[in-house]
């Protein structure tokens, strides 16, 4: 079978300097290919080169595109014949929705636009199919959602809606760039396989761009490997899986966590954190007449309860919409609610007194260390700006003497970066940022550190590293983790116990390994089997 693109001798330069080196790759009629390596190896540049999408680029080789009866060279068309193509023959999804979508239309509407230029439908018609089209991603309630902003829905629903925007025009190629790494493992598979019917029905083929390794295995047909901007390893999965040639690839099939916590419960000592039946709720506007005279009511978190002894782990994991990351809020005192929620046996919230001091002793890592770094502050002003809020007696030799123990702590120092104190988030690497995240929330000496999805933006491999970072100061510090995820790898690889939620509510809670192991409630069974 001819294929529907071949690419030769593809290289990639900017400013004279060459990122992509030369790669070799084909992908036939409905075939599944995955582009694999860490952040920096060159897949991404690699597919959005195809298009044009990349400025300031040197762009050489070839790419033989096969479609409507004719084949031409990806790499020579001019922009008008590139915009007839983009979206109508070839696709492509985005890593991070939040940036790719517009802020100021509904998703609804962007997704019509692409239907009305590319299928010639009326606005009503285009209107009617955007619904249709995210009623078949799963998102609920697809009338509503549709009418929504971007920032009106969760990572999972906005990526969602980008996947029906890119298979609105029935594209013959889809480039998918990280698909899924916003989506929970049960929407991931139910994303899965909507694309594979789709490409059942369509002959559609697919370049997928990722650093998952399990959508890999259970996805693709065949995978590629790169590394530094070469091609260093490419076969059908079963053979690459079964027997890698390269170090490189065996270095990424054998990223999986691994566990490596303090198993003993140890003496009944008092919580960190607990709650009792906590709640929180957000006001929503009424439909119709009713909205103009009363407010309505969204219960977000349904009567959580739980507890966080000192030097253990609590993982929250649940889908998109199941209420773990407004938990998350409310342990952290930045939304109000009802019920009780105590640290260290102080009641804690957004109006409990002695705030300040409680907010010491909880600390959080974010998901994604580059939007939650200032890119206008230091090293030494990000790290030390706790000790300013805290102890800001300190003089500033002692506090700069703290911010050099602490970034010791998570592993960076001044022999691995000359300057360090000095540097911007940007110069960092994704895995380094987050140890700078980690070093602010550190230096402050907090009891617990609320991790909201710390390593879901991270390669495999440095993800391993993150996870066997947090677990080495958790031994080191006795620190307790309120872990947020819907990986369940992580929960297994990191956590004491578990509480897995849905819609709000907690309909699960254990031992990780008794819970993860035997399942007793079906969603939890989903969960797992998903992750599989």
């Amino acid at each position: 079978m001819n294929p529907l693109l071949e690419v030769k001798d593809l290289r990639v330069s900017f400013g004279g300097k060459e990122v992509v080196h030369g790669i070799d790759f084909h992908v036939a009629p409905g075939e599944k290919l995955a582009l694999v390596g860490e952040s920096g190896s060159g897949k991404t540049v690699s597919a959005l080169s195809l298009l044009g999408l990349v400025q300031n680029a040197r762009v050489t080789g070839s790419a033989m595109f096969a479609s409507e009866g004719k084949t031409r060279d990806l790499l020579t068309m001019s922009e008008r014949e590139l915009l007839a193509t983009r979206g109508r023959e070839i696709a492509m999804i985005f890593q991070e929705p939040m940036t790719a979508l517009n802020p100021l239309y509904t998703v609804g509407d962007q997704i019509a636009e692409v239907l009305q230029l590319k299928e010639g439908l009326t606005r009503r018609e285009a209107w009617d199919s955007a619904v249709e089209g995210l009623r078949a991603t799963g998102i609920p309630e697809p009338e509503r959602r549709a009418q929504a902003f971007p920032h009106q829905l969760s990572g999972g629903q906005r990526q969602r809606a980008m996947i029906t925007m890119a298979l609105a025009g029935k594209p013959n190629l889809l480039l998918a760039d990280e698909p899924t790494t916003a989506l929970d493992v049960t929407v991931r598979s139910q994303i899965l396989d909507l694309l594979g019917e789709i490409q059942r029905h369509n002959g559609m083929a697919m370049l997928l761009i990722t650093h998952d390794l399990n959508l890999v295995r259970k996805f693709a047909d065949r995978v590629a490997v790169m590394e530094n901007g070469h091609l260093v390893e490419q076969g059908t999965v079963a053979e690459v899986f079964a027997n890698p040639q390269h170090p490189y690839t065996r270095k990424l099939i054998d990223s999986r966590p691994v566990r490596d916590v303090t198993e003993e419960a140890g003496a009944q000592v008092a919580p960190v954190m607990q709650a009792k039946e906590m709640q929180v709720s957000y006001p929503v506007k009424l439909p119709g007449i009713r909205g103009w005279f009363r407010k309505g009511e969204f219960i977000a978190v349904k009567g959580a309860g739980f507890s966080i002894a000192p030097g253990r782990t609590l993982g929250v994991v649940g889908e998109s919409g199941s209420g773990k990351s407004t938990l998350a809020l409310a342990a952290l005192g930045l939304i109000p609610h009802r019920g009780e929620l105590d640290v260290v046996g102080r009641r804690w919230g957004p109006d409990a007194a002695g705030n300040k001091a409680i907010r010491r002793l909880v600390q959080v890592v974010f998901q994604d260390p580059f939007s939650s770094l200032s890119p206008r502050m230091t090293v030494e002003e990000i790290v030390g700006e706790g000790l300013l809020v805290h102890e800001p007696a300190l003089p500033l030799p002692q506090r700069r003497e703290k911010v050099i123990q602490t970034l010791h702590e998570v592993g960076l120092g001044e022999t691995q970066f000359p300057g360090l104190l000095q540097r911007y988030p940007h110069e960092f690497s994704g895995g380094q940022r987050q140890r700078l995240a980690i070093a602010r929330a550190l230096i402050v000496q907090p009891q617990l550190l609320i991790l909201d999805e710390p390593t879901s933006a991270l390669d495999v491999t440095i993800q391993k590293q993150v996870l066997a970072l947090l677990m080495k100061l958790q031994k080191e510090k006795g620190l307790s983790y309120l872990l947020i995820t819907h990986d369940v790898d992580v929960i297994r690889a990191m956590a004491h116990d578990v509480m897995v939620m849905k819609d709000g509510a907690v309909v699960e809670t254990g031992p990780v390994l008794q819970v993860l192991d035997t399942p007793r409630e079906d969603y939890t069974r989903t969960l797992v089997a998903a992750a599989a």
